[in-house]
């Protein structure tokens, strides 16, 4: 991907090892290079990492240059941030959303500190 980032990216060829597999749940951004919300909600998206680091891992995927597992969880739009839980998606957030938002939707499936 060529926007500059620090959070960990995933592939369609890792996404099973890096992300169904996980011990803690998953927030998975589905992004693209073209797509300026995507890059607006990107900080906010490390800050949370930085944050929840100890109940949340946070990764980033490029939908066009991985567009299989995009398809397989029916991202529409860009940005989609869905939170992965035991390899399943319990919490979808569509569109680049404040801190609290993305928070609010993700807070229940975390575990407690």
């Amino acid at each position: 991907m060529s926007t500059s980032t620090t959070l960990p990216q995933t592939t369609d060829a890792t996404f099973a090892a890096d992300v169904l597999g996980s011990d803690v749940p998953v927030l998975v951004d589905f992004t693209a290079a073209w797509c300026p919300p995507c890059r607006m909600v990107t900080p906010v998206l490390e800050q949370l990492a930085t944050e929840e680091r100890d109940r949340l891992r946070v990764v980033q995927i490029d939908a066009d240059a991985d567009p299989e597992t995009a398809r397989a969880y029916g991202v529409m739009g860009l940005p989609t941030m869905s939170l992965f839980r035991d390899g399943e998606v319990v919490a979808t957030v569509v569109g680049a959303r404040p801190r609290a938002a993305i928070t609010r939707e993700i807070e229940p499936f975390l575990t407690a500190r």
